[in-house]
């Protein structure tokens, strides 16, 4: 079964110069390994196709995390772009509209607990 990141994780999304830095938390400790599998470097960039040039992935397993690393995302970065969105914020709540799958089970849970 397919769901968004949204029912199984949080992030939050800066910049870093010309990169945006992109945290994915699982809302529960024993999502951290399904977030680990499904959600990888190509899954990634081909969710932020024609956005980013690179896409580089921190395992965090100690924080339940992934971070992740889009780059050339922010036109140049916040204080030289002219895009709306210099700081790379909104890249979070992008990457929790991506679909992944997950068992049944995850998956009724998640939406049990949906805010």
């Amino acid at each position: 079964m397919k769901i968004q990141l949204i029912d199984i994780a949080h992030a939050r999304s800066g910049d870093k110069g010309n990169t945006a830095n992109v945290g994915l938390i699982a809302l529960e400790p024993e999502w951290y390994e399904l977030l680990r599998k499904a959600v990888t470097v190509a899954r990634v960039r081909r969710h932020f196709r024609g956005m980013v040039s690179r896409v580089d992935r921190y395992e965090l397993p100690n924080l339940s995390a992934l971070n992740f690393l889009l780059h050339d995302a922010l036109d140049g970065g916040g204080t030289i772009s002219l895009k709306t969105d210099a700081q790379g914020k909104v890249y979070s709540t992008a990457l929790l509209r991506m679909e992944v799958p997950v068992p049944v089970a995850v998956a009724r849970k998640a939406r049990k607990g949906a805010r």
